[in-house]
């Protein structure tokens, strides 16, 4: 086993990589959410080398990593919602769940014919991956029953003799900030499954709450003209007031806030606040905030101007609100704050399904 340690020596890690790879050697590798395990995701006999080294797996498919939608086109079906995927939110700590193109095998295809993808934001993964030109794995490097992997001296603590044995190298970085797993997102139906924190809390209010509001769009213009009738039925007095929204992507969430904004006096036009975290939009002597909590990691809700924002007095607007809902509806509840959760359901690709339920 050799434990190189990155510094000014990128291009001979790449290469002494893919050197291991090619011989069907296992890497330990770094990545946004941690250290990963790698061998080349083609060569069968390195997958179950692979599944030796992970020990108490059982049946769950291994994902792998890609350098880019083009390398991730070789291998599975992407569809327009995992084009969407690929086009807003890569690289990134995603896992899109895809039908498979039959060019790999168990254990990174499943039995249902999908393999997960990955697109690490991690550049010397990243120029690994490119160099060698195939995929490789995409599992973390710990045992099942052990601590996420963020440091390869505490990792190699934690593996037992038989499985370190079967290292070939490791690329040490130091220490990794402690981010959470990816998260897992299904598109084999053109459709998609999120499988995230805090949306179980979200479900379960819902149900514990008033259903006031249902409707079905057919076009963005229609999900608009809701976010118009939401507005001028609801928030006339309703302010601070924060609207929960759970939906998928391109379920029409934005589209929605376009019509509460228009609704509100908002004149400038009103775009997806994902990368920004928070958009503020000035009508009258008032603010809309809109807030995206997708890329926001555990510690950094309360560091995003959303307090600030509800201290003011403004609308608030939240996608992906169920990411953080316990932390936001403590938070509403404290400040006595009303709450409405709108879930966005995607039923086809024209058709969406809005309920909105009073907090």
């Amino acid at each position: 086993m050799e434990r190189l340690i990155v510094n000014n020596n990128v291009s001979e890690v790449v290469k002494k990589t893919c050197e291991v790879l090619s011989k069907g050697g296992l890497v330990i590798y770094p990545t946004e959410t941690c250290y990963g395990i790698g061998v080349d995701a083609t060569n069968e006999k390195a997958l179950k080398k692979l599944l030796k080294y992970k020990k108490f797996r059982g049946s769950k498919p291994i994902s792998i990593a890609v350098s880019s939608i083009e390398m991730a086109n070789q291998y599975v079906e992407i569809n327009e919602m995992a084009q969407n995927i690929y086009t807003n939110y890569l690289p990134g700590p995603i896992t899109v769940i895809s039908i498979g193109k039959g060019n790999l095998v168990s254990p990174v295809l499943s039995s249902q014919g999908s393999v997960g993808v990955r697109i690490p934001d991690h550049q010397l993964t990243l120029d690994i991956i490119e160099t060698y030109a195939k995929p490789i794995t995409a599992t973390s490097a710990n045992m099942s029953y052990k601590s996420t992997p963020y440091n390869i001296d505490q990792l190699l603590k934690d593996l037992p003799k038989k499985s370190l044995d079967l290292v070939d190298l490791i690329i040490d970085v130091g220490e990794l900030p402690k981010n959470p797993p990816s998260t897992v997102l299904d598109t084999t139906l053109n459709t998609l499954s999120v499988l995230r924190q805090g949306k179980l809390e979200f479900e379960q209010a819902i149900v514990k709450n008033k259903q006031i509001e249902e409707r079905i769009t057919n076009t963005p213009e229609q999900t608009i003209s809701f976010g118009k009738d939401f507005t001028k039925k609801y928030l006339t007095k309703d302010i601070p007031v924060v609207l929960a929204l759970s939906g998928e992507l391109g379920a029409g969430k934005t589209q929605f806030t376009k019509g509460v904004g228009k609704q509100l006096g908002v004149e400038e036009i009103i775009n997806s606040p994902t990368y920004t975290i928070i958009n503020e939009y000035k009508y009258k002597d008032k603010t809309l905030a809109h807030m995206d909590t997708w890329r926001l990691m555990d510690d950094e809700l309360n560091k995003s101007g959303l307090i600030e924002h509800l201290e003011a007095g403004n609308v608030v607007v939240i996608e992906w609100a169920d990411k953080f809902y316990q932390e936001i509806r403590a938070l509403c509840d404290n400040m006595n704050i009303k709450v409405y959760n709108i879930k966005f359901n995607y039923l086809s690709l024209e058709e969406r399904e809005i309920t909105i339920y009073e907090g």
